[in-house]
């Protein structure tokens, strides 16, 4: 079968208007401006390919720039969030606990934390009996108050 398409039935015995010499089955059936052309295309279609891909790998590195740019940092001691961090100060609905120190990293969320239970716990007791809400005048109902 090799051979055969190497050689043609008979070796090159076949001749195409126009050509000198005699030529294999496959030779003359070929068009070699159209392979030529072909050729063209192909390498047109390469290289448009190399642009687009080199170009998504330019916007894909504009937007990770940016999304660094807009990176939250640390209002306490300037370090730039990190994604576990900046995910867990994102609003998620309505039915999540809000974050306590939306401004601070973790470290620095965790000094705040402590600081705060330290300040509780140092702050006398009696100090928060006085604080109780004042006594309603006797013989009051919650009519009179509109009553003036």
């Amino acid at each position: 079968m090799k051979h055969l398409q190497k050689h043609g039935p008979a070796g090159a015995v076949f001749r195409r208007f126009g050509r000198p010499h005699n030529q294999t089955l496959l030779e003359a059936n070929g068009n070699p401006r159209r392979t030529a052309h072909d050729a063209r295309k192909q390498a047109e279609y390469a290289a448009r390919q190399r642009e687009h891909k080199e170009e998504l790998r330019r916007i894909a590195a504009q937007h990770r720039a940016e999304r660094e740019a807009s990176r939250p940092v640390c209002t306490d001691c300037g370090t730039r969030f990190t994604d576990e961090r900046w995910k867990a100060i994102e609003p998620a609905g309505w039915d999540t606990p809000r974050e306590t120190h939306p401004h601070l990293c973790d470290d620095c969320k965790q000094r705040a934390i402590t600081a705060e239970r330290q300040a509780e716990q140092a702050r006398p007791e009696h100090q928060e009996h006085d604080q109780a809400v004042p006594e309603q005048k006797a013989g009051g109902t919650w009519l009179s108050r509109f009553r003036g």
